[in-house]
């Protein structure tokens, strides 16, 4: 679902490029891909090809604002109970490099995504083109999204942040942004049981007298 989450927002900015600035479908392509690996030219030495702009995930955090939802779901159509887990809402740090061999490229290609986020930056299953939802979309139907609502903000990082995180993923900096995307629940339906709900409470008072 992570995949597909992310996979909806690149295509969607693909199609973006396309509509505002009439370059080539294949020209500023949006991908995921692991920049840790590296960047090579055509992804010959074995890391993300060139001339992309790349979404990787860089941290994963549960929100905990979400975390003590009710277990009891009611169906007003079957008029019955089901009890279930509450499904894990996550907030992902995604990393956005332009890899273009040209700096000055790759700085008008990340400013126009930059652009791209902060004309519309909630992304719901009815507010994309519906090419977005099944372009690239994983083959398993239990790993696609159904209904989302994926926020995108930015974040700016500290030097020392940066020098970090470069640091941990072992290459050298690129032109890059880092977002913060909320809320992205995970959830695999498993009902542990169900039953009728509660619908009237007697309560049966007995007095009894003391001498």
């Amino acid at each position: 679902m992570i995949s597909h989450a992310l996979t909806i927002v690149a295509n969607e900015m693909q199609r973006h490029f396309v509509d505002a600035y009439g370059v080539d479908g294949s020209a500023e392509g949006v991908v995921l891909g692991n920049i840790g690996e590296g960047v090579g030219t055509n992804g010959s030495m074995g890391g993300v090809a060139r001339e992309l702009l790349v979404l990787t995930v860089v941290n994963v955090r549960e929100e905990k604002a979400l975390k003590n939802l009710p277990v009891a779901v009611r169906n007003d159509v079957t008029l019955r109970v089901t009890y279930e887990n509450p499904p894990i809402y996550l907030n992902l740090t995604t990393l956005l490099t332009a890899t273009h061999a040209s700096y000055a490229n790759a700085l008008v290609v990340l400013s126009r995504a930059i652009r791209f986020f902060q004309s519309g930056n909630v992304f719901t299953q009815d507010s994309v083109a519906p090419g977005s939802l099944t372009k690239n979309a994983p083959n398993n139907d239990m790993d696609k999204l159904a209904a989302f609502k994926l926020i995108f903000d930015l974040y700016s990082p500290s030097l020392e942040e940066v020098n970090h995180m470069w640091g941990t993923l072992g290459g050298k900096q690129f032109p890059f942004a880092l977002f913060n995307v909320r809320l992205l629940d995970l959830k695999f339906r498993a009902v542990h049981f169900e039953e009728e709900p509660i619908r009237e409470v007697q309560r049966n008072l007995v007095y009894v007298s003391r001498v």
